[in-house]
């Protein structure tokens, strides 16, 4: 058996060993914070990594000391060699994940579970059908929570992503937490980010201090329960007494998570990405295609992380368009 390499510790000695894989750019919605209003234009299908690319490549990765993969899009499920790559995948000695809208995932439970995919993410902004197809411009809420119902039923772990936006859905903290006192998920909610053309400013984002206002006004203090959050969680945890799932806050904006992160990136077309907001990266296909050793462009990209947000270390950073338009659209990064 080959012995693993733990060489992807940064300069700040954070470890990484979970990695995000995007599969494809394209989505059957088209979210306004994730993609510009005019849509991306997509990439020629032979600049995009192959399955024996994205096999090969995530290989690399799991002798190094990756065991957490992810499969991201856009969303991953209209790859048409999505079950290819899993399976390829799954006969890594890594965790296999999955994010997806929950459109079409119904085709693929039976699949999800052979090869033990058991952690989904799931995006949804809005429990409220007109608001739903306000956001994502498509007319799909019955059919996604009919699934999302569906793989909870069917035993999956299932956390469920909500972006906050004000004027949009800030209303609905309250709805989402309730749906935690039945079923047996995760509610996280998700500060509004910048990314190019996504129209971010600082007065649409929904703080993690805001919503804690909320649920402490709406529930009362004493019921509201502060979880220990797994090693390198990206979510402040909780849950409400009494109730089967729970709540947490991804506060990348107001209280990021960069010390402990573990996580680097992948694009669809075969760049490195080590950090969400990073405005560089490292193209691994020219030399993968050529034959040649991606090793050391991995070991370097790594090297070379910011400390906190690809150097976008204060709230007056992040507010200039100048630095974050800088960054691809999320539907191209993978979420």
């Amino acid at each position: 058996m080959t012995a693993i390499k733990k060489t992807l510790t940064d300069s700040f000695g954070r470890e990484h060993t979970y990695l995000r894989i995007s599969l494809t750019e394209k989505c059957n919605l088209r979210c306004t914070y994730c993609m510009p209003e005019h849509g991306i234009p997509l990439t020629p299908k032979s600049h995009l990594m192959s399955a024996d690319e994205v096999f090969e490549i995530a290989k690399i990765f799991v002798e190094k000391g990756v065991s957490k993969i992810r499969l991201t899009g856009g969303e991953p499920l209209v790859r048409k060699d999505f079950l290819d790559i899993l399976k390829r995948l799954a006969s890594l000695n890594v965790q296999l994940a999955l994010t997806s809208n929950a459109v079409i995932i119904d085709r693929f439970v039976d699949d999800l579970k052979v090869y033990q995919v058991n952690d989904l993410n799931i995006s949804l902004d809005s429990l409220q059908p007109e608001k739903f197809h306000h956001i994502t411009k498509r007319n799909q809420f019955k059919k996604v929570h009919e699934n999302l119902l569906m793989l909870i039923k069917e035993g999956f772990r299932v956390k469920v992503n909500v972006v906050l936006m004000k004027g949009f859905n800030e209303d609905e903290i309250v709805d989402f937490i309730n749906l935690s006192q039945k079923y047996p998920i995760s509610i996280r909610f998700i500060e509004f980010m910048p990314f190019d053309g996504n129209k971010w400013d600082k007065s649409k984002m929904v703080s993690y201090k805001e919503i804690m206002n909320v649920v402490r006004e709406s529930f009362g203090e004493n019921e509201v329960e502060r979880l220990l959050d797994a090693q390198n969680d990206t979510a402040k945890n909780y849950k409400i007494s009494g109730y089967k799932g729970s709540f947490g806050i991804i506060s990348s904006v107001t209280n990021p998570f960069c010390d402990t992160c573990n996580r680097i990136r992948l694009t669809a077309d075969g760049k490195l990405k080590n950090c969400l907001f990073s405005a560089t990266e490292s193209h691994l296909l020219p030399q993968l295609r050529v034959g040649k050793s991606i090793e050391a462009i991995i070991e370097k990209e790594v090297k070379s992380k910011f400390k906190v947000r690809g150097g976008m270390n204060s709230l007056e950073k992040l507010e200039n368009p100048d630095l974050h338009s800088k960054n691809r659209s999320m539907i191209s990064i993978g979420g």
